[in-house]
C-alpha cells in the first residue's frame, strides 16, 4: 500500500458523497488509501481491494511467525521424525 499523502486522501464524509465516483477511480489508480471524516474526525478509511488482499495477507503471515514464535518458546514443536509419526498415526492408524 502506498503511504497516504496528508494534502491529497483525507476528505470529509460530504465530498465523497459528492464525488464518490472520481474518489473511487482515484483509488484504483492511486493504490493510496483514503480516509473520511465526518465532522472533523476520521470515521472509515477507503482502499483498493487489491490493497486491502495484500494487507490482510501481510497481517496473516505476521500472526503466524509470531505464533511459530511462541510456539518455539513454550517447546510446543515436533522433530522432523516426531511429526512423521503424528501425521501417520493420523492418516493411517
Amino acid at each position: 500500500m502506498k503511504p497516504l499523502r496528508i494534502s491529497e486522501d483525507i476528505m470529509s464524509l460530504s465530498d465523497f458523497k459528492n464525488h464518490a465516483s472520481k474518489v473511487l477511480s482515484r483509488v484504483q489508480s492511486s493504490k493510496r488509501p483514503i480516509v473520511i471524516t465526518q465532522n472533523g474526525k476520521a470515521t472509515a478509511v477507503l482502499m483498493a481491494p487489491t490493497e486491502y488482499d495484500q494487507l490482510s495477507e501481510h497481517a496473516r503471515f505476521v500472526t503466524a511467525v509470531y505464533q511459530g514464535l511462541d510456539d518455539v518458546k513454550k517447546d510446543r514443536i515436533y522433530t522432523d521424525e516426531e511429526m512423521d509419526r503424528v501425521l501417520d498415526e493420523a492418516f493411517l492408524g
